[in-house]
């Protein structure tokens, strides 16, 4: 049986095989294996803190870094991905992992849209393991759902998760949404920046980089209850231009507009297959829902980040990333308008035109 104490950590070098055989089931697609390989080390005396985050998390981490090196396949990722959560789910139905209740309630949760739920599902059962009541309410949970939840149950605290950038709007609301209602609120996820810088802009109550550094955090003590007016959306003082709300609102129209353009601009989409125009329209409603974001955040950083990012992405599929560039123009003459919005638009064009290692200089 459990303390609410983590494990002590076996030696590196164990951990990394173990990582590695882990892998090795998982991008074959043996979840038998997989769930052996889990349970076997807990049997063996495996911290199950330790089986969670510097195995199963690390293995999971790797699953990403393949499928954007076009490595492996989205049917292969998202496989790979589901036999990691029955290792979780293994792991946590083992002897090794019951614990007693210590603690308060912490409700575990992804933002409106985000379903990559596994590193709220690692967290909650890290949270579990350090003696919390957790509920765990998964990917995707609409806030007025989420705000009846803590209703019902009077949780101590919300721990909110976002992989992806686009979500943060939905987190903005969703923050307010339960500090309006008492309830404080720690956040995670690559979303909020690798600092947190978009943690801080949004008015939450707590943000860590990870699930153990969360569990330690909530640890030392409870998160304060914010007062009921403790959150306006005024903070965001840089939205009262209405840019974000008219690309949001625009976004179709723009898609349709720049991709109309876009065969003139760059010559080589006049030989693209149906699919590989369909990719493409793709990949601009993802740009205008990134430059959106941008505009929430006043960050052009975040935008010329994800514009690097999809370069890469795009070189590693063999497609021409150098025709990004021609649809920033397009899009920025589409929002001419906009100061904010082309302001962010050229300086990801700078960043594609300027950085070597970025695919756009490496495939004219």
């Amino acid at each position: 049986m459990n303390t609410s104490t983590p494990s002590r950590l076996p030696r590196s070098a164990h951990l990394d095989q173990l990582a590695e055989q882990l892998w090795d089931a998982v991008s074959a697609a043996d979840e038998y294996t997989a769930t052996e390989l889990v349970l076997r080390a807990l049997d063996d005396g495996a911290g199950p803190e330790t089986v969670l985050l510097d195995v199963i998390a690390k293995v999971q981490g790797r699953v990403g870094e393949e499928w954007a090196a076009n490595r492996i396949s989205v049917a292969q990722e998202h496989a790979a991905t589901a036999i990691n959560e029955r290792a979780v789910a293994a792991a946590s139905l083992h002897p090794a992992a019951r614990t007693t209740v210590t603690r308060g309630r912490i409700t575990v949760a992804c933002v409106d849209g985000e379903w990559h739920g596994l590193p709220a599902r690692l967290l909650a059962e890290v949270l579990k393991l350090r003696g919390w009541q957790v509920d765990y309410l998964g990917a995707q949970v609409p806030t007025p759902h989420l705000i009846a939840h803590l209703h019902n149950t009077r949780a101590d605290a919300v721990a909110l998760s976002s992989s992806i950038a686009t979500r943060l709007p939905t987190a903005h609301a969703t923050i307010t949404a339960c500090q309006a209602v008492g309830v404080p609120v720690l956040v995670g996820g690559a979303a909020f920046g690798p600092d947190g810088r978009y943690a801080k802009l949004l008015k939450a109550d707590a943000w860590a980089p990870d699930a153990r550094t969360a569990a330690d955090h909530l640890a030392r003590g409870p998160l304060p209850k914010p007062q009921p007016d403790h959150q306006q959306f005024d903070d965001l003082p840089h939205l009262d231009d209405q840019e974000y709300t008219m690309v949001t609102r625009s976004s179709a129209t723009l898609v349709r507009g720049v991709f109309a353009g876009l065969e003139d601009a760059f010559p080589a989409m006049r030989t693209y297959s149906e699919l590989q125009r369909e990719r493409t329209a793709e990949d601009l409603a993802h740009i205008v829902e990134f430059l959106a974001t941008a505009l929430y955040l006043d960050d052009e950083e975040l935008f010329t980040g994800f514009i690097t990012w999809t370069a890469q992405v795009l070189t590693a599929r063999g497609v021409p990333a150098h025709s990004l560039p021609p649809a920033l123009h397009l899009l920025a003459r589409e929002l001419n308008d906009f100061p904010r919005a082309v302001r962010i638009l050229q300086a990801g064009t700078h960043t594609l035109t300027t950085v070597p290692s970025t695919a756009a200089g490496n495939t004219a």
